[in-house]
């Protein structure tokens, strides 16, 4: 019988670990190849796994609660009268890989020992124990303390949120009262008075926290705002919802729209359409237009719609009440949250007229659609400018004003007011 090592699968853009929520399966189970053996976190979405193999499931290598990389083996899996399928080349390549950082980490401490303060560390921090220590206020000095319990003392999950719990009794030690490193303060202490009521963030919640102090230290945020005319829309819409939701048992939404107007103006200024990579700017080839969801527990998460500019109307509506309906039901994949390249916020369905919507990284550009609202307007006739109800809605458009000029993010929003204002009122879907 052959044996076969389970590495744990891309999860998506820039995502290089995940966190052993659960197992599914047990050693000594037998298990089909693509069924879902175990369950993971990312910092983007909670997923299954599913076995690469087919076979009995010999030994687990990442225990729940432990961090996995991407790429490395989580698992040992003996295939039923299968040959080995372990491609010695692999072996010695990801030998070599190991090697090579061995070496540099040997470097960076020699390095450090002799120029680096105090302050610095020289010990390795998974990004998911970095961005617990971010979001708690333990500065690098205070997170140098902590014993670790993984290979080679590093500080694992646990380790970290052991010593916050201790900490929060009393038992851990302080943050000093000083900027660290990075030149930022820790958060100020708050006391919680009789008859508050403490609510625990959970782990979205925090992880949301995290992203949005990251972009705003990242992005020089700029907002631009256009008023549009949509009326046209208003009334296509009130014409065509019944006999739609009869024929696809679905409901059609103004967002749909939106999301359209939106792939047509970053085709015509694809400058938009970019991410920052040091002092380089990635040119994206794909359209893919985020869409921002809320759930029922208050968290917002971002579905994406892949290569929205190759899709009818009927596609788009399609696909944005499938994926609103998977974040809802949270059923929704890495893939699913994956490689969007812009994204879009519906802030009128909650009532909001604008707003300042803070950019998803890595990209450099973000719009808010506020509530559609009846106004006198001035309007051109045959026999002259006339006054009328008219329904529209503001453009709130944030943009990285690093690499996207005022004069390119106006006329960006202003090229989707002008889609959205030239919708036809014969259209069919």
């Amino acid at each position: 019988m052959a044996t076969v090592e389970m590495v744990l699968p891309a999860m998506g853009e820039s995502i290089m670990e995940a966190t052993v929520l659960q197992w599914l399966k047990k050693e000594g189970d037998t298990i089909n190849e693509d069924e879902s053996i175990l369950e993971v976190a990312t910092d983007k979405v909670d997923t299954e796994v599913p076995a690469t193999h087919g076979g009995v499931l010999q030994k687990i290598l990442i225990q729940e609660g432990d961090v996995a990389q991407v790429g490395k083996p989580i698992a040992i899996i003996e295939q039923v009268g299968g040959e080995a399928e372990k491609d010695d080349s692999a072996v010695i390549v990801a030998e070599e890989e190991e090697a090579i950082v061995a070496q540099e980490l040997t470097q960076t401490v020699v390095k450090s020992s002799r120029v680096t303060p105090k302050t610095e560390t020289t010990r390795f921090y998974s990004p998911l124990v970095k961005n617990i220590a971010r979001e708690e206020g333990i500065s690098v000095a205070e997170l140098e303390q902590i014993e670790g319990s993984g290979k080679a003392g590093r500080v694992t999950k646990k380790d970290i949120l052991s010593y916050i719990k201790h900490k929060q009794s009393g038992n851990g030690h302080s943050t000093p009262n000083t900027a660290d490193q990075t030149g930022q303060m820790p958060p100020v202490p708050v006391t919680a008075q009789q008859g508050d009521e403490v609510i625990a963030m959970d782990r979205m919640r925090k992880m949301i926290a995290g992203r949005m102090l990251d972009s705003q230290r990242i992005s020089a945020h700029v907002t631009s705002f256009v008023e549009a005319d949509v009326t046209n829309i208003v009334l296509w819409r009130n014409k065509m919802k019944q006999d739609f939701e009869k024929r696809e048992v679905e409901k059609l939404t103004f967002t749909p729209i939106f999301v359209e107007a939106v792939a047509k103006a970053l085709k015509d200024y694809p400058m938009i359409n970019i991410s920052v990579d040091g002092d380089n700017i990635i040119k994206r080839r794909d359209i893919n237009v985020g869409v921002a969801v809320a759930l029922s527990n208050g968290n917002l998460i971002v579905p994406v719609i892949k290569n929205a500019d190759q899709l009818s109307l009927l596609g788009l509506t399609k696909q944005v009440n499938s994926l609103a309906t998977k974040a809802r039901n949270n059923q929704l994949s890495a893939d699913n949250l994956s490689n969007g390249t812009y994204t879009l916020s519906n802030i009128g369905s909650f009532g909001n007229t604008l707003g300042t919507p803070i950019i998803m990284q890595p990209q450099v550009a973000i719009l808010a659609v506020g509530a559609i609202i009846k106004k006198p307007s001035v309007i051109e006739t045959p026999s002259g400018d006339a006054i009328a109800i008219r329904h529209r809605m503001y453009l709130s458009h944030s943009y990285d004003h690093r690499v996207v000029d005022g004069a390119l993010g106006g006329l960006f929003v202003r090229r989707v007011a002008d889609y959205l204002e030239q919708f036809d009122l014969n259209r069919v879907i």
